[in-house]
């Protein structure tokens, strides 16, 4: 997981924002500019980001909710068909630049410095997400034929696809909802199991059910090793 705690660490560096009085006026004028028309939204979404950590409007987790509102903001003016885009990845990335541009504004009315950060973020993230996509499809036509081969299951594509969907999951919510006969289910889980492709991420532990998790597909997702 990207390390929030230093993002929200930083963001209480920046400053408290506006007054608790002038607040509320802020953020309706801030939510009429969400819904406004712009020639480019994407100027737009930069200049919404970086006007609500200004306001600041909350105690905690400004930064936080700052970021998720780019790819609600952007599936909202029908720019995205999901709203599942973040930039949370190259801001952390470029994480000083990201605080001096947001710094700049404020201090040098800079917006050409910070919408030009945006814009560049917004390129380097598409172009890394639609490489861990083409990345994640290899990895799905590398296994189905293994997979197939392990289970010697007519359910082998059904049950890797429903991994791929939950690559974390316990083996009754498998049954439960991969349409899959449940003695199958289970031997599948076991197979999966026991070739390596699936590990226990928690131990079952009496009646508890262990916990299982797809790695390779996880590790794509987040860039690096964590499972």
């Amino acid at each position: 997981m990207l390390r929030e705690s230093e993002f929200e660490a930083a963001d209480i560096a920046l400053g408290g924002g506006l007054g608790r009085d002038r607040i509320e006026n802020a953020m309706a004028s801030w939510e009429a500019y969400i819904h406004a028309d712009a020639p480019d939204r994407l100027v737009q979404l930069a200049i919404v980001h970086t006007e609500f950590e200004s306001i600041h409007p909350f105690l905690d987790s400004n930064g936080r909710i700052g970021r998720l509102i780019i790819p609600v903001f952007l599936y909202a003016h029908g720019l995205l068909s999901r709203p599942n885009f973040y930039l949370s990845e190259y801001l952390e990335a470029n994480r000083d630049e990201y605080y001096d541009r947001m710094l700049a504004v404020s201090r040098d009315d800079d917006w050409s410095g910070w919408v030009a950060f945006v814009l560049r973020g917004i390129i380097a993230q598409a172009e890394a997400n639609t490489q861990k996509a083409q990345t994640i499809l290899a990895l799905h036509q590398d296994k189905r034929d293994l997979v197939v081969e392990i289970t010697h299951s007519q359910y082998a594509v059904r049950a890797l696809d429903w991994i791929f969907q939950r690559p974390i999951f316990k083996t009754p919510d498998f049954i439960a909802s991969a349409q899959i006969p449940p003695a199958t289910a289970r031997k599948i889980i076991r197979d999966l199991r026991d070739n390596g492709l699936l590990r226990e991420l928690v131990p079952a532990s009496g009646r508890p059910p262990a916990t299982f998790v797809f790695s390779e597909l996880l590790n794509i997702a987040e860039g690096r090793e964590v499972f």
